[in-house]
């Protein structure tokens, strides 16, 4: 069975996470940074500075490497995390939760970009910062407009195919950072096949820099996950690098980067950029949601604190149109970055905003990375890749269920090899039919008094109930629609025959049945007259509010009878005896 967001989450806090107590937070959550700041405490302080500290020293490295990920100079990474985190502390509600470049859409939207603009293009980058203000608004007004249900289209067993195709890709793009070979574009397969036919020019240097900096980032893992492994390893490789000219040796390194202030507006805007990209935002926007919302709602439930996740979409959807703004790409809530903050006793927003001040001040200094080797990043990426492909959720949806397990395959092919927006439409579509599928066909159960009891259980669990002669009382726990409709009728049907001709009384216990339609009570209609046409008494139990409007609005509650309608399968009973 796939883990809950809250179990994912928990798992990713077992180690080295000790939440502060709740009693000791300035306030809830929901209240936002602003109305927090009235109880705002040095002792508070204390803890977001530390908390922010670390959130740093782990965000640089990983905007770093998801900027280039993303097809983006990386300077822009920094950028998106500045004010994203800015916008999230002010108008977002949950205290802990970091926003910024992520490796999940990163890769999506890069691929999904590059079909209408290769990377090297002028226009891929307006294409991008067009995609970013797009997502952005889009992600906004689903918060604005309460409309986070979308996200819940995307099933768990979609939701590990989706990361698991996510990961393919990422390892896939860095093959030719991590083997020091060139680089190829096309598809995932060509990339494969391409750097397979390179193997034998594989640069040693270039391998043992990527395989060093991944040990140190996997044991820092391993340790503690507030040491940052990941910048403990770039600055490493990259003073090796430095110290040991091993640029000259044929080590790609960064190279210089542009740390200025960033530019505002975006360049060669038009109408047609917009509709091209839209598609793509809504893939994104989608992902987006879905990550976010789990993030905010696990950690709120690990820290007992209580978040308006509206909000958080509207904090996390301003970001990402003010990164398009100044020339960045989409942001995304960070599950990994998050838990960093909640284990280093984060405890208000004033942690993303001590982290983005301080981001302010790395920027200058990035030229200081200029020989940071690409291996280095790549070996980052692979990291993140490891930990975002969930395999042990796939062994437990392929022992919960086989179909489900092939819609997480499907989606994690599809993601991976044919393309994103492909991929989750697939894999949507398949799990609609699937869900309508089993709602078309519902089971009807047949009830048994339990001995001594006034309980009715169905006759297809274990402690089995008993029949009383002359009833059948039956249970469809489901909506009766015009889907499933003919599917009843043929089920009790069948049910009312294998009991005839001692029947006397139908009774439908109804507790689960939400609704009926029209079809819904034709076809109850035609079961009535037919049992009323051989003598056989029905009576409904348990009928809620929509259920008895939907009878009388049919004339069924005329043709049943008022004194029919029950509010126990006992009772419907018990009157049948007492009228005989």
């Amino acid at each position: 069975m796939s883990l809950s967001p809250r179990d994912r989450w928990s798992r990713l806090l077992s180690k080295g996470v000790e939440l502060p107590h709740p009693a000791s937070r300035a306030t809830k959550g929901e209240l936002g940074f602003v109305q927090n700041l009235a109880g705002y405490s040095k002792a508070t302080f204390k803890f977001d500075l530390i908390a922010a500290m670390t959130l740093l020293a782990i965000a640089v490295p990983e905007q770093l490497a998801t900027a280039r990920l993303a097809g983006m100079p990386v300077i822009t990474g920094l950028y998106l995390f500045i004010v994203s985190s800015v916008l999230f502390a002010l108008l977002g509600s949950n205290p802990q939760m970091s926003i910024g470049a992520d490796s999940t859409i990163a890769p999506l939207f890069a691929v999904a970009i590059t079909r209408i603009a290769a990377i090297d293009h002028a226009s891929y980058l307006t294409l991008i910062n067009v995609l970013a203000v797009e997502t952005g608004l889009i992600v906004a007004l689903v918060g604005v407009l309460r409309m986070g249900w979308v996200a819940e289209f995307l099933s768990k067993p979609i939701i590990t195919g989706f990361m698991g195709g996510v990961a393919i890709i990422i390892m896939v793009h860095q093959l030719p950072d991590l083997l020091g070979v060139a680089s190829v574009s096309g598809s995932n397969l060509h990339r494969v096949a391409a750097v397979t036919e390179h193997l034998s020019h594989t640069h040693p240097w270039t391998l043992a820099l990527a395989l060093g900096v991944f040990v140190v980032v996997y044991v820092a893992e391993r340790i503690d996950r507030r040491i940052p492994g990941a910048l403990v390893g770039v600055v490493a490789a990259t003073l090796i690098v430095g110290l040991a000219h091993l640029s000259r040796e044929g080590v790609s390194i960064l190279g210089s980067v542009p740390h200025g202030l960033p530019r505002f507006g975006i360049a060669g805007l038009s109408l047609h950029l917009i509709e091209a990209v839209f598609p793509v935002a809504l893939v994104v926007a989608l992902v987006v949601i879905s990550q976010s919302a789990a993030t905010s709602r696990a950690f709120a439930d690990l820290g007992h604190y209580r978040v308006d996740v509206g909000r958080d979409f509207v904090g996390i959807g301003a970001g990402s149109m003010l990164a398009g703004i100044i020339g960045s790409f989409p942001g995304d809530a960070s599950p990994a970055r998050t838990a960093a903050v909640a284990s280093s006793g984060g405890r208000t927003q004033m942690t993303g905003l001590l982290a983005a001040g301080a981001m302010v001040a790395v920027v200058p200094a990035i030229g200081l990375l200029r020989n940071l080797p690409l291996a280095a990043l790549a070996a980052v990426l692979v990291f993140i890749a490891t930990r975002i492909f969930h395999g042990r959720d796939f062994l437990a949806i392929a022992h919960f269920d086989l179909f489900e397990f092939a819609l997480a395959m499907i989606t994690l092919l599809a993601v991976a090899f044919v393309g994103v927006e492909q991929g989750i439409i697939v894999a949507i579509a398949l799990a609609v039919i699937d869900r309508t599928r089993l709602s078309i066909q519902p089971q009807l159960h047949v009830l048994g008094r339990v001995p001594g009891t006034t309980s009715w259980i169905a006759n297809d669990v274990p402690d089995n109930g008993m029949e009383l002669p002359g009833v059948l009382v039956t249970l469809f726990a489901t909506p009766l629609w015009y889907a499933n409709a003919s599917h009843f009728r043929d089920e009790i049907e069948a049910a009312i025959a294998e009991h005839l001709p001692e029947l006397r009384l139908v009774v439908l216990d109804v507790v689960g049945m939400s609704d009926l339609d029209f079809t819904g009570a034709a076809t109850l209609r035609q079961v009535v007259e037919e049992l009323h046409a051989k003598g056989v008494a029905f009576a409904i139990a348990r009928s809620g509010q929509r259920v008895r409007a939907g009878l009388e609005r049919s004339g069924l509650t005329e043709l049943i009878g008022e004194d029919h309608l029950f509010p126990s399968v006992d009772l419907a009973v018990l009157a049948a005896d007492l009228s005989n």
